[in-house]
Parts: structure tokens; sequence; C-alpha cells
């Protein structure tokens, strides 16, 4: 039996509805400063919705792909290609954890918190992290401030990650001729 040359439906839909959503929380947070300051919390609001999204749509990729084999990279792949291409897939499923995590850890220090419950989409009450909540509000605001600058530094590590993907993607399929975006559904 031929192992798949493709992704199949589900890990195509996830892949590219994760890539959109990471797209879009990116989109919305990075010129925050250059809307109206009335736009700022809808918008945070927005983006902590996502980011919660994303995490569970993350749950379910690796649910996903802990039962179903993806297609081998082709044959023409060096062995440090195939090496690279294991590392960044990893770390790339690492940053859909530790994205939303950071962000939901950060919110739930956030010394308004209690003033602002968390809903998602304006709709679903959604809770902060417990014992996050529950610590003295000084050493709060010290891990509002630490869980911040993580999450600050896993978006940048996402940024390059994002970066090297997209270029292996495209050395391989338009320079290597390898049938790359189609492996993934493109």
């Amino acid at each position: 039996m031929n192992p798949p040359s493709r992704y199949n439906r589900p890990a195509i839909v996830l892949h590219w509805l994760v890539a959109a959503l990471m797209a879009l929380n990116v989109a919305l947070v990075l010129p925050i400063d250059l809307f109206p300051e009335s736009w700022g919390r809808p918008i945070i609001d927005t983006h902590k919705s996502i980011g919660i999204t994303v995490l569970g749509l993350a749950l379910l990729r690796l649910l996903w792909r802990l039962g179903h084999v993806p297609p081998p990279l082709p044959r023409g792949y060096r062995r440090w290609e195939r090496r690279a291409s294991r590392l960044a897939h990893g770390l790339l499923y690492a940053l859909m954890f530790a994205l939303p995590l950071s962000g939901w850890m950060h919110d739930s220090a956030w010394k308004d918190a209690a003033t602002h419950p968390m809903k998602l989409y304006g709709l679903v009450p959604w809770p902060r992290i417990a014992w996050i909540v529950d610590i003295d509000p000084a050493r709060k605001e010290y891990l509002h401030q630490l869980f911040g600058g993580w999450h600050t530094a896993l978006g940048y590590m996402l940024y390059g990650l994002v970066a090297l993907h997209l270029a292996g993607a495209l050395k391989h399929q338009f320079i290597d001729k390898e049938p790359e975006l189609q492996r993934i559904g493109l």
C-alpha cells in the first residue's frame, strides 16, 4: 500500500484555519496603537477570543495528528532538510500551545480582570486561570509583566519560524520542483 502523497482533508482544514486565525490575531494586535483608544478593549477582547480558539484547534490538530500519519517528505529532501522540517513543525506545534497559554496567563494576572470578565467573542463566559487570579496583587502585577513578556517573545519567535516555514515550502515548490504546496491542499 502506498503512503498518501498529501495531508488528509481534516489536517488541511485545521492547518489553514489555525494559520488564518494566527495571522488575523497578529493583524489585530500589532497596529493597535494606530486605532482610537476606544477600540483598544474590543480589539484585545477579540484577540483573546481568537487565541483561545487557536488553543482548542491546536489540541484538535495534535489529537488528529497522533492518529493519522502525515504524508512522507519527498525523497529529494536532504537529511538536514528532513531534520529541519521535523524541528520546525515541532516548534510550530509548541507555539500553537505556548502563545495562547501565555496570553491566557497574562490576562489572568491582569489587575482589572475582576471588573472585566472574559467572554469568548463577547458571548461565552471564559474562566481565568484560578491559581493566578488568587495570587497576591503585588506578585500578580509582576506575573502580568512576566507573562506578557513571554507572550511577546513567543510571538516574535512565531514570526521568524513562519517565515522560515514559508521560505522552505516555496524553495521546495519552485526551486526543487517538488509538489510541496499540493501536499497541504493548494
